[in-house]
């Protein structure tokens, strides 16, 4: 017997002890109200009446047992064969006690006694369908020896009447044995289906179990691979950064802008993979604020109208006056990956940046490109997926951007619709819910004021620390680099002055990071000295603790241009 049918039998096993107390209770109940009414029709058969409920009332004694026994046993399952056999031997006790023993219980020629006996006796036995109905065995063993006696006698006492009752007898064994088969029979496939459904509910946790586990696998991949990657990238655009500030000649100057288009083409490949990281480790909070819709479509336009130009494209925009409430950098870099998608897609014709307005603005981005197949609809939004860049052509990006669109509006609860026909174009639109156009907030512009101090960095790569020197002492600062937090605190002994900024590397040799290092030498100084954190790390688990530290955090490559205003404003903090 295969696995399959050795579980289904074990079931079907569990099903029957489970019903059967209902139903051998729901006999002994049909034998005390038939004896009652055999008692009154026949008071002088009273001790034939109460030895025969107490042989039924044994054998529902032993039914209980037995299915008590059954409810503890450690090997109820595993051991179906035994308990099956041994509900079976009960059942065909009971049917017999029922079909031969009762028959003897009514006078010989007492029709209306007969009557009532076999007519209780065919009610009992037929509610062994529901109650012994799961395991036909058992069911037979009651319902046979309990109905055929009746039949048997009814036919050898001839004449009409008995045939016409013996074949009454017949038809309803035979069609209760069809019922019982039936009920079996269903029984058994609705058996078959649970376990189905139970073994295919197994497998897709086992394969969910394992696709999260190849989720998580890519992504420490990714997180270990770009963190790599970055630390020489980051190295490299100091180094641009700090030869900028030395006079060179035509052909140099024209080979260091092409190094240094290569280095932030490198950086906004990493970013969109740093995007995706912060997203997914949810450290990225909304910044709700109302604000006019226009002042963000406009600055799209001026941004974008010299590529679109380029491409011979036309880019439109439609005025709206609605005031909206959302983060107004997270809505833009939604806006400006679509932006940027329908340029880059779209080969002849124009771009249109339009509004519609109903309870909320729906904010849309039309264009004339190459559209996109229906059955493509949903993978566009997955990450790396790029629908018209089968040569995996870098300069048309990692195929993140409507990744990072799709986690954006997630984050900022607004709907996000594409509607495309392929060689027609598409339209992509994000809903932002209205607000009341007097709220709209006013930013307000604070100016960098130019300071030079006293840097400590901390990173345990040499080449970073020379770029870091050569850049911020070409700013004018004064710089002391180290790898570790012991280093610097031994190297600071030789500096008089406190430091007006620590710049650190999140993640240190061994198992130190930079925040411990700032608080170290914060506790050395005494002083809350201004500081920030650097890192190459993409990793969710990495990014939660160092936003959680509170310290600004700038990710690898920094951009220099960044670079100089986060010192600047820590210098003014500290001077605050």
């Amino acid at each position: 017997m295969g696995a399959a049918l050795e579980r289904l039998r074990g079931e079907q096993i569990r099903l029957l002890y489970r019903s059967a107390p209902t139903g051998v209770v729901a006999a002994m109940i049909g034998a005390f109200v038939l004896a009652s009414l055999i008692w009154y029709l026949n008071p002088a058969a009273h001790h034939a009446l109460i030895l025969w409920l107490c042989v039924v009332a044994s054998d529902v004694s032993l039914h209980l047992l037995l299915a008590w026994r059954y409810a503890r046993s450690a090997t109820a399952v595993s051991g179906w064969r035994l308990w099956a056999a041994a509900f079976s031997v009960f059942s065909l006790i009971e049917g017999l006690i029922w079909g031969v023993t009762s028959v003897s219980l009514a006078s010989p020629h007492a029709f209306n006694e007969q009557l009532l006996i076999m007519l209780v006796v065919c009610a009992v036995s037929s509610g062994a369908v529901a109650a012994f109905g799961a395991f036909l065995p058992a069911f037979c063993a009651l319902f046979l020896p309990a109905t055929l006696p009746f039949a048997a006698i009814s036919a050898l006492q001839g004449g009409f009447f008995g045939i016409t009752v013996a074949s009454l007898v017949f038809v309803f064994i035979i069609s209760m044995l069809f019922v019982a088969y039936r009920h079996n029979g269903d029984l058994q496939e609705m058996i078959r289906l649970r376990f189905e459904n139970l073994d295919l509910a197994a497998e897709l946790r086992l394969q969910k179990e394992a696709a999260e586990a190849a989720s998580l696998a890519k992504t420490r991949f990714l997180a270990a691979a770009s963190h790599d990657l970055r630390q020489p990238v980051h190295a490299l655009s100091l180094f641009v950064g700090a030869l900028r500030g030395h006079a060179l000649a035509d052909d140099s100057a024209r080979l260091m802008d092409l190094i240094e288009d290569s280095v932030n083409a490198m950086d906004g490949l990493f970013s969109a993979l740093l995007d995706i990281s912060r997203l997914d480790a949810g450290i990225v909070a909304p910044d709700w604020n109302v604000f006019p819709v226009q002042d963000l479509l406009d600055r799209l336009i001026r941004d974008y109208g010299a590529e679109a130009a380029e491409k011979g494209l036309s880019l439109r925009v439609r005025p709206c006056k609605a005031i909206i409430r959302s983060d107004p950098l997270l809505l833009e870099r939604i806006l400006r990956n679509l932006l940027s998608n329908a340029i880059r897609y779209t080969d002849s014709g124009g771009v249109l940046v339009g509004c519609r307005r109903g309870q909320a603005l729906r904010v849309q981005v039309w264009d004339t490109g190459r559209g996109i197949p229906a059955a493509q609809a949903e993978r566009v939004f997955e990450e790396f997926f790029q629908l018209h860049n089968p040569e995996r052509d870098r300069t048309q990006g990692l195929g993140l951007g409507l990744a990072i669109v799709r986690r954006l509006a997630v984050l900022l609860g607004h709907t996000l619709a594409l509607q495309s026909r392929p060689g027609r174009g598409s339209v992509f639109s994000v809903t932002v819910p209205l607000a009341e156009a007097g709220l709209a907030a006013h930013p307000a512009h604070h100016p960098v004021v130019a300071r030079h101090g006293l840097i400590f960095v901390v990173d345990d790569e040499a080449t970073i620390q020379e770029g870091m020197r050569s850049l911020l002492t070409g700013w004018g600062h004064r710089v002391l680099t180290a790898g570790s937090g012991d280093e610097i605190i031994a190297h600071a002994g030789a500096w008089p002055d406190r430091p007006d900024v620590i710049i650190c590397d999140y993640r240190l040799r061994g198992a130190e990071t930079g925040v411990q290092v700032i608080e170290r030498l914060r506790g050395e100084y005494n002083a809350d000295i201004p500081a920030l954190l650097i890192t190459g790390d993409t990793a969710p688990d990495r990014l939660t603790e160092a936003v959680s530290s509170g310290l600004l955090l700038l990710h690898k490559p920094v951009a220099n241009s960044r670079l100089r205003a986060a010192i600047s404003n820590l210098l003014r903090a500290g001077a605050e």
